[in-house]
């Protein structure tokens, strides 16, 4: 079964940072494309990066680009997403889920396989 858990997020303070974490269960992270999703206080996702586990390319979003780092850990089958330089404008909780892929690069689109996680939490606030 398919499942997705997300964790590491918190209350920082703005210039701090944070690791996530996406533990994946129920296909290989390495044979696959993830992405990291945040939503704020409206009801729509957006995307912020992903990567494609074949490939190793990476896409971010322009208002995380040089300050967020997309990895993946193939023995753990678990995607990461380092945060730097958070800003309050970062607020919202992340999710993480398999998405779309096409030519060797990840889209901002879930693929449709499994169900939304929990999400985790990351505040940015002095």
């Amino acid at each position: 079964q398919t499942q997705f858990v997300e964790s590491g997020g918190g209350l920082v303070q703005p210039g701090g940072s944070l690791r996530l974490s996406c533990a994946v269960s129920g296909f290989r992270v390495d044979d696959a494309a993830i992405g990291w999703f945040r939503q704020g206080p409206g009801p729509e996702r957006e995307g912020v990066s992903c990567i494609h586990g074949v490939t190793n390319n990476t896409k971010y979003a322009d208002f995380v680009k040089g300050r967020f780092t997309i990895s993946v850990n193939n023995a753990a089958n678990s995607v990461y997403l380092q945060m730097n330089g958070l800003i309050p404008e970062d607020t919202g909780t992340y999710f993480c889920m398999r998405t779309l892929r096409i030519s060797g690069q990840c889209l901002y689109r879930s693929k449709g396989v499994g169900s939304w996680g929990q999400g985790t939490q990351v505040t940015v606030s002095s």
